[in-house]
């Protein structure tokens, strides 16, 4: 637990009104919210009669004018209550801000629970508070922002409705909320023994939103880790995302806000890089660049971004995992450029079958080594948004430079998508993706190549109930590419349904053996799919548990040119505990059929043979604890037959916080297989210690170091963020790749494989 402090920063107690008038506010909340009292439908936003100061301190007129948006409901652990602790929430705006203050009530004096003071936290045991804004009314895309009680910021999109998707080795997390998105906000937070207290100041050139509409759809969350609740102030069933949108509070303007003056940010870098190849023998490589972003607010629902020599060596590298799955694995998108209305892009298609993943811009594939070699970028730009209320628009283009040392040409990827909506949370949409390489680019000049191309046409319906109790989507797409004409394509249907008691998925897909996106993710190709999931919830009156109940899954995949090659039948049971932990397990039995050789062992053994079979047993559990604790873990196994052997994995992440000033973590993975007879038997290690900590809002540093066994390698990552402006940094990274020791499993410092060396600054310029 973190107990409140009396010293500088946001714990700071405002010396000129006193303590007294501070708890005075937060003792007078009944008085002050019966004098605005709302109706349970909405809330009406007027301008300010005064200026704001953001100070935590609600003592202008305009707040006193404000109407209250309180009586928060129970999420969790129930629903069918008012919270325990209330909050109440004001807004008003003047030309350039939107301003909500927020007083958190507690029940008595207590502590808080923060992560650490780095931006964009995240957990259901963090104290919080977040605006949740649909700004185009269309309940499917929002803006969040947040803050916690130490005043360290997040801001974020919410795509989908806030509606989690199946995702392949998908986290507890929903996938439909990214919170790496940045911008520059205002915001100041008090802390007090009967409430905490947070202003906030959104610039309205930070947002999207119609000029046409004198509403929006908003909500308010909290988090309180003391009772372990959270709260909103729509109410929202708790088999539902507590980021849902469907559920938003209309809020009526009494004038549509308007976007007056410049709307134009310019962030530029300048940054220095060193780097060696000892593998390669090759001498170390030095280079200065320079570059920028550009956004620029066509209007205020389209935003055009603009990219001159991007560089992305702020970002951390991606963590090392053990794949001992036959296909590639999905790695999220960090890159700030592409984020915005990013759903306008990436939403294509479903789990393991993505028209575009913009991942594979600014990477090309080594043909020689199979290795992946960063492509530097020359110029790109993105124009997206709202063109009505009905309309979206996504358009995108980026050159990048050739690779001559391994033979790659210039390339431009472009993007167009186009979404309309239909009812009030469904739309359908078309996406065309085109890869053009340019033949004489290797020498200096540009000319199209006529036969090296790649393009993607597809088309999806999205449709969800404006009750939220059935989602789902149907999707068409086909690749054209000058060597694979025929069976290029990819479709599919899938459909959802919850409530209170049952929650059921299913979805059916089939992929043609020549479907190739190549600005795309595709792990398989060449099969039909069926599968489905289906959960009954029991919500017990019970000290310790919030829910459970058990569940049936089965996943069936049918080749088109071998029949059934793969199968799977699950039993499974989930509990979710009233201290937010998660226990979930399931009793598998899974049947194989091998298309191709392949070595289960992982380790470049003997492999199995193609067109064998394997039908094996085995049992997946996995337990997450109380994240408000100072130590909290993840733990999970896999336990049971492997093809024809046996498999143990053990894998979880152990943390430790300290205090507000962030967290150091073991994350380990361990598989022991054991094959018979001349088949290689395996014990593959995989660990990663990684520290991170905030000596202030503003100065992180996180270093993490991967050992792993399958790929006999040791990652050392380390990175130092100076956050000297809102939304400008000075980063420093270094990244170090060694050859492990074969027999003790240590770091060989003698035989180091690569080094890299990053500074880089950016600066957030508003005009």
């Amino acid at each position: 637990m973190i107990r409140r402090s009396g010293a500088g920063g946001p714990m700071m107690r405002s010396e000129f009104w006193g303590v007294s008038w501070m708890r005075t506010i937060c003792l007078m909340y009944v008085f002050l919210s019966g004098l605005s009292v709302l109706s349970a439908q909405d809330l009406t936003i007027k301008r300010a009669s005064s200026s704001i100061q953001i100070d935590g301190v609600m003592d202008e007129e305009a707040w006193q004018e404000a109407e209250v948006a309180n009586n928060f409901n129970q999420y969790f652990p129930f629903d069918t209550s008012l919270a325990d602790s209330q909050t109440e929430v004001r807004m008003t705006y003047d030309d350039r801000f939107l301003y909500v203050i927020a007083i958190m009530q507690n029940q008595g004096p207590r502590d808080y629970v923060v992560r650490s003071l780095r931006r964009d936290f995240r957990g259901r045991g963090y104290d919080s508070f977040s605006v949740v804004l649909d700004t185009y009314k269309d309940r499917s895309n929002a803006f969040v922002f947040g803050i916690n009680p130490y005043g360290v910021q997040r801001e974020g999109f919410i795509t989908n409705g806030g509606i989690q998707t199946r995702t392949q080795g998908s986290s507890s997390e929903n996938n439909a909320f990214t919170l790496t998105w940045d911008n520059k906000w205002r915001s100041h937070t008090r802390m007090l023994d009967s409430c905490w207290i947070a202003e906030f100041a959104i610039p309205f050139n930070s947002i999207r939103f119609r000029d046409d509409v004198d509403s929006w759809y908003v909500n308010f969350y909290r988090v309180d880790s003391e009772q372990a609740e959270r709260s909103t102030w729509s109410h929202i069933p708790r088999n539902f995302s507590l980021i849902n949108i469907g559920f938003n509070k209309e809020v009526q303007w009494d004038q549509p806000p308007q976007n007056k003056g410049k709307n134009i940010s310019l962030i530029p870098y300048a940054g220095f890089r060193t780097s060696k190849n000892f593998e390669e023998g090759l001498p170390a490589e030095r280079a200065f660049t320079a570059g920028g972003d550009a956004k620029i607010a066509l209007s205020t629902a389209l935003n055009l971004d603009l990219t001159i020599n991007p560089d992305f060596s702020q970002v951390e590298a991606d963590e090392q995992v053990t794949n001992l799955d036959r296909f590639e694995i999905l790695f999220p998108e960090q890159r700030q450029f592409f984020l915005e209305n990013a759903d306008l892009f990436s939403n294509f298609g479903s789990d393991g079958a993505r028209p575009f993943f913009s991942r594979r811009i600014g990477i090309v594939v080594d043909t020689a080594t199979g290795t992946n070699v960063t492509n530097p970028l020359y110029v790109g730009a993105r124009m997206t948004g709202n063109l009505s209320s009905k309309w979206r628009l996504g358009l995108m283009t980026i050159q990048a430079a050739p690779e001559k040392d391994i033979g790659i040409p210039s390339i431009n990827y472009s993007v167009a998508s186009i979404q309309h909506r239909i009812g009030q949370r469904s739309n359908i949409a078309g996406i065309l993706i085109n890869k053009q390489a340019f033949v004489d680019s290797l020498n200096g000049s540009f000319s199209w190549n006529p036969t090296d191309w790649n393009r993607t046409l597809g088309v999806d319906l999205n449709l969800a109930t404006p009750d939220n109790r059935w989602n789902g989507k149907g999707y068409f797409h086909t690749s054209l590419d000058p060597s694979k004409l025929d069976s290029t394509y990819s479709a599919g249907f899938e459909i959802n349904h919850e409530t209170f008691d049952w929650e059921i998925r299913t979805d059916i897909r089939t992929i043609g053996a020549n479907f190739n996106p190549d600005v795309g993710f595709v792990r398989r190709t060449n099969f039909a799919q069926w599968r489905a999931t289906g959960y009954r919830n029991f919500y017990p009156s019970n000290k310790s548990i919030q829910s459970h109940g058990p569940g049936l899954d089965f996943d069936i995949l049918r080749h088109n040119q071998f029949g059934i090659t793969d199968w799977d039948a699950n039993l499974l049971y989930r509990i979710d505990f009233k201290n937010n932990s998660r226990f979930n397990l399931r009793l598998r039995r899974q049947y194989t059929f091998l298309t191709d050789p392949f070595d289960p062992s992982g380790s470049d053994g003997l492999a199995l043979p193609a067109q064998s079979d394997y039908t094996y047993n085995f049992m997946i559990a996995d337990y997450r604890s109380d994240q408000r604790k100072s130590f909290f873990y993840e733990l999970s196994t896999t336990n049971g037959e492997y093809f024809n052997g046996h498999l143990l994995n053990l894998e979880g992440t152990l943390s430790y916080r300290f205090g507000i000033k962030g967290t150091a973590a073991m994350n380990v993975a361990f598989n022991r297989i054991r094959l018979p007879g001349e088949y290689t038997d395996a014990d593959l290690v995989l660990i990663g210690p990684r520290i991170d900590l905030t000596f202030t809002r503003a100065l992180f540093w996180t270093t993490f170091v991967q050992y792993n066994e399958q790929i006999n390698n040791v990652n050392i990552n380390t990175r130092l963020q100076w956050r000297f402006k809102p939304a400008s940094d000075l980063f420093i990274v270094y990244t170090d790749s060694y050859l492990a020791a074969e027999e003790d499993r240590i770091v060989d410092f003698a035989r180091p494989k690569s080094r890299a060396l990053v500074v880089k600054m950016n600066y957030w310029i508003n005009l």
